[in-house]
């Protein structure tokens, strides 16, 4: 049965009417007196919802209209008009979706299930995605010699996640790469976006990152290419909420190293639990990788068979 089939589908006398639920799902009317709650379509993650989940996930569906209008303030629609966010198809008069509970879930985990400050997360999110217009960034292109070596997404870990690779030091011209920090910006997030676009939200919401420092070096960053990662880090941290499955700094230089320790009790418990710090070279990180990769899906510079970039 289709998720479609499985929503429109309700328990209820053989004479009874179709009624349309406030989530605007066509129901069967329940018998007199007795109320019928709309089935929810499930999936592998949405099975993955705790009870608290997802009283805050309808709690949270409730105020998508409002969100959605103070996202859009000069749309007049904006309250009944479908948005698209992260391939997602989000349709307010239809919010009984299990890849769009997915998807909202995101940003009441990331705010501890408050709905209130995940609304304000998700209003956010929508009003920069449209300044920043993530849409025509996705459409750019950019030159292979400046950003072609900087990232790559290649294999999956053992539970079908993408794995996403940040190379720190794979273009030493750090004018070519950041002399425009706004054009940096755009590559940075449309990798971002083709990152997320491996993900069906059905079975796999999140993925791994590895960030390979090797090259790098206090010497080797100047003032913009540290104003480019500060900006960036503030964009995918405010609106890309609960993506990241596991983040792995590789070949870190030491002076790097230090500093992650000295801010390592001031990070939340959640976050550190997703962040590990490996040494250099490709037997030390493969064996950090190969717990969580295969040996035939991870490049052999970090340790695993894989032919790759």
């Amino acid at each position: 049965m289709s998720e479609t089939e499985a929503t429109q589908t309700a328990v209820a006398p053989a004479d009874s009417e179709p009624q349309e639920t406030s989530y605007g799902v066509i129901q069967e009317s329940a018998p007199e007196g007795l109320a019928v709650e709309p089935i929810e379509p499930k999936t592998a993650l949405t099975d993955q919802f705790t009870p608290k989940e997802w009283d805050a996930l309808k709690a949270f569906r409730v105020e998508i209209p409002d969100a959605l209008a103070s996202a859009y303030p000069d749309k007049n629609n904006a309250k009944t008009a479908a948005v698209k966010l992260w391939g997602v198809t989000i349709e307010p008069s239809n919010l009984l979706d299990a890849k769009v509970s997915v998807v909202l879930m995101k940003f009441l985990r990331a705010r501890n299930l408050s709905v209130s400050e995940g609304k304000t997360m998700f209003i956010a999110t929508l009003r920069w995605r449209d300044q920043f217009n993530v849409e025509a960034a996705c459409k750019e292109e950019f030159p292979q010699d400046v950003f072609g070596q900087l990232g790559h997404i290649y294999g999956q870990d053992k539970a079908g996640r993408p794995v996403v690779y940040n190379v720190y030091g794979g273009n030493q011209d750090l004018k070519a790469v950041f002399g425009d920090i706004q054009r940096f910006l755009r590559w940075r997030v449309a990798f971002m976006e083709k990152s997320i676009e491996l993900l069906d939200f059905e079975t796999t919401d999140q993925m791994i990152q590895v960030h390979d420092y090797a090259g790098v070096s206090m010497t080797s960053r100047d003032t913009n290419s540290k104003n480019a990662a500060s900006e960036a880090s503030s964009i995918f941290s405010s609106h890309y909420p609960e993506l990241l499955h596991k983040k792995y700094f590789v070949n870190v230089p030491s002076y790097m190293t230090w500093i992650f320790w000295l801010f390592k009790p001031l990070m939340p418990s959640a976050t550190l639990a997703k962040m590990s710090v490996v040494g250099s070279g490709a037997s030390t990180i493969g064996k950090a990788l190969l717990a969580e990769v295969n040996a035939k899906q991870l490049p052999t510079r970090y340790g695993g068979e894989a032919e790759a970039f």
